[in-house]
């Protein structure tokens, strides 16, 4: 084992996969969280990787970026990709978890790791020896300050928002029914339709309700993938039908006709007794969300077990200041990871935690540090965040339009299937070759 230990600071997605990076490499770690000692506006637990905005890690099947970044994970042996795997709900196409289980299964691993100490504490400077920073979105006030003043540079601010859940027994299953977008997964999600005349006093609705005020020295710059309802709605009164509420797919076996809008819910726990609107994201205050919610056919009587809210996340100009292997320009025994990085979703900001934790281990080791091939999803993902010279630099989810064109012309599924199936090629000749079998599989406590 080696002598140095690396510093990771944030016990989230990203730091736990950083430090199961760095064990699995004989390299002892510090991971500090800081939470129960300083608490955060969102999270409610002490437990690692606690999931606060939803318990979705997305699409799951190869025909997405998404889905085949987290094959890659798996192929380059992710604890969060284990722990998902092991607390997974119904989710249709999707992969979700039991977000209570995910954190308490990921937390004893991490806790069980090969020379890794979890320290439960506030830090407040950056440390000199080599560090992982993945703090997230919620870096507290006085190490964001730190960081600003280790990059020279100020953070950018966008916000995000976190969806309501729903206790199951109290949705009204006259109105609502179970089942997946055209069929696909059985019936894992819970529909509740709306005809025009419903959908548009709803609309209406959502825009007049009160919302919790922007405060004044906080720039609101909204992240798309989690855009308030009630943002969406602004833009006109069409846009939540072509957004989150839109039917497509979807066929109301009560007449057998497809709705004029729907909102969707879908299971966040194992034992099914509660579920979450999906793509609700809301700055509504909670009286309002009580209100205006329970004029959503189905919902009329529901019981809110966690409401809506909203808050802040933080992120660099990452193009600006780091190099592909996450490491700080100027500052090589510094790395970043995580939505820190402009990266945004879950399955993204632990990827770049599992780099990040490679990297530093061959740092303290002697070694170059790695940047996966262009063509892989993970490749492709910090070729953007990377990429000098990007103007107005705003967080982005891995998707199939950040990858480097194939040599023959395909599209739609054919398309996407030979991008993930090159990516996965170009991965395992990248493993073979450099990472040198050091991603061998480790289990879940």
């Amino acid at each position: 084992m080696s002598d140095e230990r690396v510093t990771v600071i944030g016990g989230g997605l990203a730091g736990a996969e950083a430090a199961a990076q760095l064990s699995r490499r004989g390299v002892p770690v510090d991971l500090y969280e800081m939470r129960p000692v300083r608490r955060t506006e969102a999270h409610q637990t002490d437990r690692l990787g606690e999931l606060v905005c939803s318990n979705s890690f997305r699409n799951a099947t190869l025909e997405t970026a998404v889905g085949l970044l987290k094959e890659e994970m798996r192929r380059l042996g992710s604890l969060v990709m284990q722990a998902a795997d092991a607390t997974q709900v119904p989710a249709g196409a999707c992969l979700a978890v039991d977000r209570t289980h995910f954190a308490a299964r990921l937390t004893a691993a991490v806790e069980a790791l090969p020379g890794v100490r979890v320290v439960r504490e506030e830090v407040t400077a950056i440390p000199e020896g080599t560090t992982i920073l993945a703090t997230g979105p919620l870096t507290s006030p006085a190490l964001s300050q730190a960081l600003a003043t280790a990059l020279g540079t100020a953070h950018l601010y966008f916000y995000d928002a976190i969806a309501p859940i729903v206790a199951v027994d109290s949705i009204d299953m006259t109105v609502a029914w179970k089942a997946s977008r055209y069929g696909k997964g059985g019936e894992d999600y819970i529909n509740c339709p709306l005809d025009r005349t419903q959908y548009y006093a709803f609309v209406e609705a959502v825009v007049a309700a009160e919302k919790v005020p922007t405060r004044d020295f906080e720039r609101c710059i909204y992240f798309e993938g989690c855009m308030p309802i009630e943002e969406m709605a602004r833009r006109g009164p069409d846009t939540l039908a072509f957004g989150p509420m839109r039917p497509v797919g979807l066929v109301d076996p009560r007449d057998g006709k497809r709705p004029y809008a729907c909102v969707q819910l879908r299971q966040d726990d194992a034992e099914g007794r509660l579920f979450n609107m999906v793509g609700f994201q809301t700055k509504m205050t909670y009286p309002e969300q009580r209100r205006v919610f329970r004029m959503i056919p189905g919902l009329e009587h529901a019981e809110f077990v966690r409401l809506g809210s909203l808050h802040r996340n933080t992120f660099v100009n990452s193009p600006a200041l780091l190099l592909p292997s996450l490491q700080v320009i100027g500052r090589k025994r510094l790395f970043l990871a995580g939505q820190l990085v402009g990266v945004e979703g879950y399955v993204e900001s632990a990827a770049t935690g599992m780099l990040a934790g490679m990297n530093a281990a061959r740092l303290v080791r002697g070694g170059a540090a790695l940047t996966p091939p262009r063509s892989t999803a993970l490749g492709s993902l910090l070729a953007y965040v990377t990429q000098r010279g990007k103007k107005a630099f705003q967080p982005m989810n891995a998707n199939y339009g950040l990858f480097p064109p194939l040599a023959r012309t395909l599209r739609g599924r054919e398309k996407k299937l030979a991008l993930a199936e090159r990516a996965l090629d170009a991965l395992a000749r990248w493993q073979e070759t450099q990472v040198g079998g050091e991603a061998a599989s480790q289990s879940v406590a």
